[in-house]
């Protein structure tokens, strides 16, 4: 398929109730508002296409940007391409979802987490902690630096308080990923959560809660998912 095909497609998904529900969450216009579940029929069609998800991704349109990411090949995924995409990010959708899930796939993510958390601009920042966190899902625990991880859990209950809006989202996230998937620092994870407490942020004219860290990580211990990694964290 060429991307005038797949934008011709992807307007026949179009949904006036979707695209209402992402417009409260930050999506811009010009995007259709399909459903992740139609996307995924025209990944079905084209698999994993490099050239494909850059072009996709550089229409700016947020359905197109959002199947780049199902669609991109890590693999071929440059140190720039990936940074363009960060810096394009617009909202969280993208920036903690797209562009992290394939930053965290690629050889270079661990890299540009560290990077990009200390990133002036809010959507970079928060696509650098969604991407270790999704390392965390990911990557076998004796290839982790628990020490380096211990130091962000210290940096996050220190700054959290005052950090920028979905910062602290992400932030609170990667103590839960941090908690559920490295079996080493489950009780640090929690213990830090506590001390945070519940995190409140601004999720606009939604229903939409940050997770309240102790509880959430509590639940994957109930449920048996705790440690268990990930082959891929694209959905």
């Amino acid at each position: 398929m060429t991307i005038t095909e797949i934008l011709a497609e992807l307007k026949t998904y179009s949904s006036e109730s979707v695209k209402k529900i992402f417009l409260k969450h930050g999506a811009k216009e010009p995007f259709y508002g399909v459903k992740v579940e139609d996307l995924k029929k025209i990944v079905k069609k084209v698999k994993k296409n490099y050239a494909l998800s850059l072009e996709l991704y550089n229409t700016g349109n947020s359905d197109a940007m959002y199947l780049a990411g199902l669609i991109a090949d890590e693999q071929q995924m440059t140190k720039k391409d990936l940074q363009h995409w960060a810096k394009n990010g617009y909202w969280y959708m993208i920036s903690e979802f797209t562009v992290a899930w394939i930053a965290a796939e690629s050889k270079y993510g661990h890299e540009l987490a560290l990077e990009w958390i200390d990133a002036k601009e809010e959507n970079i920042a928060c696509s650098g902690w969604s991407t270790y966190s999704n390392l965390l899902t990911l990557t076998p625990d004796d290839q982790l630096d628990k020490a380096e991880l211990k130091k962000l859990l210290k940096r996050i209950e220190k700054e959290l308080p005052t950090e920028r809006n979905r910062v602290k989202h992400t932030m609170n996230m990667f103590v839960i990923s941090v908690g559920g998937y490295v079996p080493d620092l489950t009780t640090m994870a929690i213990e830090t959560g506590k001390r945070i407490g519940k995190v409140t942020i601004n999720m606009g004219d939604t229903a939409c809660k940050t997770p309240y860290i102790p509880e959430y990580i509590e639940k994957m211990l109930q449920r048996g998912s705790a440690g268990k990694k990930k082959k891929t964290v694209r959905c």
